[in-house]
């Protein structure tokens, strides 16, 4: 262990008041933060002293390592609680997050609070997004083993301990397609949902989405009914073509990772060789989607009409299967309300993004009902919580004041 005392000193604000609940919502992107004991005891003996383990460096502060690389804990990774005047990139400490963060009990603790029924959780730190360190690992057996261990964790431990109130979010082997598809059908048996992947594979070394490469996974995928999620980030890349821009960009521009995600994968086709699989938006917004529908299918009728790729082996216009195959989240869209009906009100869901800066929590009921509240009660509903039960095979609360009492 390091100088303990050395860190910054943070600022953990009490417990907000619950919040009112309108309508039970599902959260179909919120984020855990892998506690320091998630990888104990859930590796093979041979190769558990070589596990992701937690780090004390000299300055205070806490990272994780692994195949000897230092993933910080990033600061705005895990700021609900904290007073924003705090918040920053600096590398944070376990102590210095809410206790939601990492542990489940709190989350739930925290879930009641905001009038969040359920909830569905990608990874934060050193798993990246996907899982991609895994994948990617030096060593391909121990990353393998990590995947395993962390899904492992995730089934008996983060979304097994609640499971009426947690959606379980699988990461896939990226490395080997034969091994990613055999983990999604032994994933799916024992209760997964939901699939994590990058939205652009070729980013991070792997076959890209338009080569083929990957439909084995895609097949297992729509077999089991594995949703397939895709989180803006994934891949580490952004649409950032200045060497210089402030971070604000990056956050600003989230939206159109989705946007240039969801373009690369229908015309890739594999919504058209899959037509029941399910592709998830996580953290991209909406009000780019009806442009993205127009634009794809004049494209279709115009400039695709004399490439030689031309084959658009479908009666369907492709806004037709991004209303089908696609589905789309929304922390806070206020202006895309009205277009509503043009994206699909049964494919809107939406987000509280805990614990992470851009998260409406402990006021997500509050969100959702000033950005939705007046549509009426039935789409209320629906993008509140509806449509995401139905997308994910979860149950509704049996009644609206469903909250249970806090210890």
């Amino acid at each position: 262990m390091g100088a303990a005392g050395t860190h910054k000193a943070a600022t953990l604000l009490p417990d907000p008041e619950r919040r009112a609940i309108t309508v039970p919502i599902i959260s179909v992107d919120d984020h855990l933060i892998e506690p320091p004991d998630l990888f104990v005891g859930r590796l093979p003996a041979a190769l558990q002293d070589q596990a992701p383990r937690v780090f004390e460096e000299a300055d205070g502060t806490e990272c994780w390592i692994f195949e000897e690389n230092r993933y910080p804990n990033v600061g705005l990774n895990a700021v609900v609680g904290r007073p924003q005047e705090e918040w920053s990139m600096d590398p944070a400490r376990f102590d210095q997050m809410r206790p939601g963060c990492f542990d489940i009990d709190e989350r739930i603790a925290d879930m009641d609070r905001a009038g969040i029924w359920a909830s569905l959780c990608f990874p934060s730190l050193v798993s990246g997004f996907c899982g991609a360190v895994y994948s990617r690992a030096r060593h391909p057996e121990l990353g393998l083993a990590c995947l395993r261990a962390f899904n492992d964790w995730h089934h008996e431990v983060w979304a097994g301990t609640y499971p009426e109130r947690i959606i379980p979010l699988q990461l896939p082997y990226l490395a080997d397609v034969t091994t990613a598809a055999a983990e999604v059908r032994h994933n799916a048996a024992r209760g997964f949902k939901a699939v994590s992947f990058p939205e652009f594979p070729a980013q991070l070394g792997f076959p890209s989405i338009f080569s083929g490469q990957w439909d084995p996974f895609f097949a297992a995928c729509e077999e089991t009914d594995t949703v397939v999620c895709l989180h803006t980030g994934a891949s580490s890349w952004a649409p950032l073509p200045s060497p210089d821009p402030p971070f604000e960009l990056l956050p600003t521009l989230f939206p159109v990772n989705a946007l240039v995600a969801s373009g690369e994968w229908l015309w890739s086709g594999v919504p058209l060789r899959f037509p029941r699989l399910n592709i998830a938006l996580s953290e991209g917004g909406i009000g780019w989607v009806p442009m993205l529908m127009d634009r794809a299918d004049y494209v279709l009728a115009h400039s695709a009409a004399g490439s030689e790729s031309h084959a658009w082996p479908s009666p369907m216009l492709p806004s037709e299967v991004l209303r089908r195959n696609f589905w789309y989240c929304s922390i806070d869209d206020p202006s895309s309300v009205a277009m509503r009906h043009v994206i699909g009100v049964d494919h809107i869901m939406v987000e509280s993004d805990y614990p992470h800066a851009d998260s409406s929590w402990p006021d997500t009921q509050r969100v959702v009902t000033d950005t939705w509240g007046a549509i009426g009660d039935h789409e209320l509903r629906s993008i509140a919580a509806g449509n995401a039960a139905g997308l994910f095979r979860h149950a509704l609360p049996s009644r609206d004041d469903w909250r249970p009492p806090l210890p």
